[in-house]
């Protein structure tokens, strides 16, 4: 019996062991997909191999896959695992079958209910939210199971004991090995996206350096040519014009040097109040034009060191992406909060526009990447960008058709 245990718990761990080796570095479109057949398989393996108890019962892990993907997937995901589960079952024959049938869709009906509030719990609670849901589902079956057969006594106590305690236990190591590969997976797209506003700003401090010298020379002639007597009004003016630009052209330059590097001028210890009621005023006019309201929460006291320029970029163009998002809506609401959580700073900006695709999300921050016809991916760099030199970190919640949260985490 102990050896089919080991047996069966191998099958529970081939998914993950699987998704490691072969499919943890393909796009995460695919990851669902993956997943849910794997559990497939580890599930048809428990139901092939039970594990024969000496009181005459058999049990399988079978369960355990199934509530895994209930509760990361929800009712899309494990439908299909459902139906797998039934078919092979069915297939198999055999006492119990249309008791696992029942049981099977009473999981299917109820579990997946609770998997969006699953999904937006911590990593610890999520495991024991998923060894609860584990403790819950096999101490029903096992209350119906007695009251079916009749075998309420100790043997069978000692059975339901031995069974809840697997259960439990098992849910438990695959839960914390599954979070795990989910931490390290984010960890390591967080290092990338690093790693890649590093290389851009440096490369923007260069061309940007690089850029002003040559600036300032043209400049510096031009500025002695419109003060000599041999050329005339007209020219006068072309020169003030070219002037005019070349002023206009290093103060860009000056917004890319901002945007590589923060500048002690600007450097602030503060608790964001003022840069974010200077972007709400600043961008008032804009959602207005397109009958957007703004609705703004701040309840915040903690302060961080930070350059103010760059924040109220981050801020206005986070602001100027939700309105555009509503304006092909015909309008909605911006919300805008700020508020403080364990030692951070948390600004919550939330609107009711088009939304975005998971794929589209995973692209977010990438250089020369928008979700806009016109747009050149920049603003959203620059947000990442800033937001990275806080030592903070974004969350994207989006629903196509219903609108997208960012959710900015800044530690102080």
């Amino acid at each position: 019996m102990f050896e089919t245990l080991l047996l069966n718990f191998l099958f529970l761990l081939v998914p993950v062991i699987v998704f490691l080796v072969f499919f943890e570095n393909r796009p995460s479109d695919y990851h669902g997909k993956i997943l849910v057949l794997l559990s497939a398989a580890s599930m048809i393996l428990c139901i092939s191999m039970p594990i024969q108890l000496s009181i005459g019962f058999i049990v399988d892990l079978r369960y355990i896959p199934f509530l895994v993907v209930a509760l990361y997937g929800g009712y899309r995901s494990v439908f299909l695992l459902y139906i797998i589960l039934n078919l092979y079952r069915f297939y198999v024959g055999g006492e119990g079958t249309m008791q696992s049938f029942l049981f099977s869709t009473t999981i299917m009906v109820i579990v997946p209910y609770y998997s969006a509030k699953f999904m937006k719990l911590s990593s610890r609670r999520r495991i024991l939210w998923a060894m609860a849901a584990s403790f819950l589902t096999i101490g029903f079956y096992l209350c119906t199971l007695s009251f079916a057969t009749g075998a309420l006594n100790s043997h069978f106590g000692m059975l339901a004991l031995n069974t809840l305690t697997t259960y439990v236990v098992f849910m438990g190591i695959l839960m914390v090995l599954i979070e795990k590969i989910i931490a390290n997976i984010k960890n390591r797209d967080r290092i990338m996206h690093s790693e890649r506003l590093n290389v851009v700003s440096e490369l923007a401090a260069s061309v940007s350096h690089e850029i002003r010298n040559p600036l300032t020379v043209t400049s510096g002639f031009l500025q002695l040519l419109s003060k000599s007597k041999a050329i005339g009004p007209e020219e006068k003016e072309y020169v003030e014009l070219s002037l005019q630009e070349l002023r206009r052209a290093e103060k860009i330059v000056s917004d890319y040097l901002s945007f590589a590097k923060p500048q002690s001028d600007n450097m602030v210890y503060s608790d964001m109040s003022e840069e974010l009621e200077y972007t709400k005023s600043v961008i008032m006019p804009y959602a207005s034009i397109h009958k957007v309201e703004v609705a703004f929460r701040f309840n915040n006291s903690l302060k961080k060191h930070y350059d103010r320029n760059q924040v109220q970029q981050c801020l206005i163009n986070l602001y100027k992406n939700g309105i555009e998002a509503m304006k092909e809506k015909g309008g909605g609401t911006l919300f805008i909060d700020i508020s403080e959580k364990k030692q951070n700073i948390v600004i919550r900006i939330e609107d009711t526009g088009v939304g975005m695709t998971k794929e589209e999300i995973s692209r977010l921050g990438k250089p020369y990447y928008s979700t806009k016809e016109e747009g050149t991916g920049l603003g959203m760099l620059m947000v990442y960008s800033t937001v990275d030199k806080l030592k903070g970190f974004i969350e994207v919640e989006s629903e196509k058709g219903k609108g997208t949260t960012f959710l900015i985490t800044i530690p102080t």
